[in-house]
């Protein structure tokens, strides 16, 4: 596989890229904020599996991941560039493969892996997250889990 050199200009907005702290991030964790749970930023849920979350809830074990539509090859928006096509193709669907990777090892380890992309409603994809863990809380099982804010 050819790889063709990069412009400045392309490489300068890739640079610039935000790898956390996004705005759909930081809203989905104002919106679970709001709602009464607690979570950690940007820690890696399981021990020896260096694939960090974007939003963990420990005691739930449940591990939410904001997804770029264009870095993840969103199925809906995902673009694929005709400039240097073949790295762009290889870098994206190795991402894809990496992310099927996290979740299976997390499940492995006993966490639930939420995966959210970017372009979701912020509303409904923290909804999504607030069943999810209220509904691991009750299945793993002690009543003080149960209760907002017990992460």
């Amino acid at each position: 596989m050819e790889r063709l050199e990069t412009t400045a200009d392309v490489r300068r907005r890739m640079s610039r890229q935000k790898s956390r702290d996004t705005g759909v991030e930081v809203a989905l964790r104002k919106l679970l904020h709001a709602a009464g749970l607690r979570y950690r930023v940007h820690r890696r849920p399981v021990k020896g599996v260096r694939r960090e979350a974007d939003i963990v809830f420990g005691p739930a074990r449940v591990a939410v991941f904001v997804d770029g539509c264009f870095w993840h090859g969103c199925p809906e928006h995902a673009t694929w560039p005709r400039n240097n096509a073949d790295f762009w193709r290889a870098k994206i669907e190795g991402n894809r493969s990496r992310d099927a990777d996290t979740d299976a090892r997390l499940a492995a380890a006993g966490w639930l892996a939420v995966r959210i992309w970017e372009h979701e409603d912020p509303v409904a994809a923290a909804d999504r997250v607030k069943a999810t863990v209220a509904a691991r809380r009750v299945v793993r099982g002690t009543p003080e889990n149960c209760l907002p804010g017990g992460d």
